[in-house]
């Protein structure tokens, strides 16, 4: 099942961002899904499905918005090595 969203936006903001509607709706999924990966919310296959894209398209995505595809923190990663 998938549910249809609409929003209003005026029609300079495509010339603005030289792009059409169908890309600014691709791009505007795609850095969605990456903020809400980057913030925790989302695990990359569930942001990755939402951006509309396949896994591995997601992480070069992370890369180019230059995004940490890992979700811990150098200091959790060095607890949990410490751990062990």
């Amino acid at each position: 099942m998938t549910i249809q969203i609409n929003i209003q936006l005026p029609n300079d903001v495509f010339s603005a961002l030289r792009t059409n509607p169908e890309t600014f709706v691709q791009e505007m999924r795609l850095a969605a899904a990456i903020k809400w990966y980057e913030i925790g919310t989302l695990s990359q296959s569930k942001a990755a499905e939402i951006a509309g894209v396949s896994r591995h398209q997601f992480l070069e995505a992370l890369h180019r918005y230059n995004v940490s595809p890992f979700q811990v923190t150098p200091e959790e990663l060095a607890q949990e090595l410490a751990r062990d």
